[in-house]
């Protein structure tokens, strides 16, 4: 017996709704999550949940939507909607010093869905070493923009080590949580 093409249609089209709802939802995520900010001495980089929040969309949503997620969120600050760190949005803000973090969003939200779709965000430990993978890709995306603007050694200064601590904290609750919102959203592929 086959299913109708009716209903399969349906259910397919209904697929791509809840995937462009996962998406839209996503970058909402990141959105809210890089206005949780502080500014920082010495770095023109705040410190905020959002490198946590790309890492976490990504592992929830898989490379494809996680990836998709990030990137709508860097075209909605790019509108000028005011979604980057504190209230930061425009096409200055894709030049700033906050630039190479965020062109590297996609890529660890991407990497990060990756290791999900291989299993690696089911436990703490492996969604640990997923999410510390993709958060090089944000620092290295962070640094080599600053470097630069001011010279590796004064990047790194104030690209990644004003960050490093807060953000292995950071990644150990978002992997304390993933399993569990992971099964909140069901399969990422």
């Amino acid at each position: 017996m086959s299913i109708p093409a009716t209903l399969e249609h349906n259910f397919i089209r209904g697929h791509a709704i809840t995937g462009i709802a996962l998406v839209i939802a996503g970058s909402a995520i990141i959105a809210l999550a890089a206005q949780i900010a502080v500014p920082i001495p010495l770095t023109p980089v705040p410190l905020s949940l959002s490198p946590l929040a790309v890492l976490i969309v990504g592992i929830v949503l898989g490379s494809r939507r996680g990836a998709a997620a990030a990137i709508l969120y860097l075209l909605e600050g790019l509108s000028g909607l005011p979604v980057g760190a504190q209230g930061h949005g425009g096409p200055l803000w894709l030049i700033g010093p906050t630039a190479g973090y965020l062109y590297a969003y996609p890529l660890a939200a991407f990497i990060a869905g990756w290791f999900s779709e291989r299993g690696w965000g089911a436990s703490m430990q492996r969604a640990f070493i997923a999410m510390l993978v993709a958060l090089a890709v944000i620092y290295a995306g962070g640094w080599s923009w600053l470097a630069i603007l001011s010279g590796p050694r004064a990047a790194f200064n104030m690209a990644v080590v004003p960050f490093v601590i807060a953000d292995i904290m950071k990644i150990v609750i978002g992997a304390a949580i993933l399993p569990y919102a992971q099964r909140l959203v069901g399969p990422s592929s």
